[in-house]
């Protein structure tokens, strides 16, 4: 019997879609999602715990993520998780976990983080792809205030 690998997440962009066409002339895109939990601790205080994640997009799909995502966009996304390992500048091996995105929703309007416009799109990530032109993980300090 096969597993089941899939993901689902409503959160925002954290930053702008960077968009790259690699050597084999395929677009790819990366992402990087917030999505929030908030609750009242037993002393009646409300605490938020935010999580970011890394999200890839490929074809057509990356093409119009570039185009109509940006900072603080709302998206809808259905994936796969993947990890993938680099060879840094210092000859280590470096490894990262992401989620390949299938099907992506656009939520709200442009201009803004909410709205009601909504868009939706959907394509096929290969899962032959090979990220290595793609480049390294940029680094992230997990102390950064949630940018929006």
């Amino acid at each position: 019997m096969s597993g089941v690998n899939k993901v689902i997440l409503v959160g925002r962009l954290g930053t702008d879609p960077e968009v790259k066409t690699i050597s084999s002339g395929n677009t790819v895109a990366r992402l990087s999602v917030a999505t929030s939990e908030n609750w009242t601790d037993k002393d009646g205080q409300r605490q938020e715990r935010t999580e970011w994640h890394r999200v890839v997009v490929w074809g057509k799909l990356a093409e119009l993520c570039g185009k109509y995502l940006s900072k603080g966009r709302q998206v809808y996304l259905e994936g796969r998780l993947q990890t993938r390992s680099w060879e840094d500048q210092q000859g280590q091996k470096r490894y990262t976990t992401e989620i390949v995105a299938s099907t992506l929703q656009f939520l709200g309007s442009a201009g803004a983080g909410a709205g009601a416009g909504a868009g939706g799109f959907s394509g096929s990530s290969s899962g032959d792809e090979n990220l290595q032109n793609f480049g390294p993980e940029p680094s992230f300090d997990s102390s950064d205030e949630i940018p929006f």
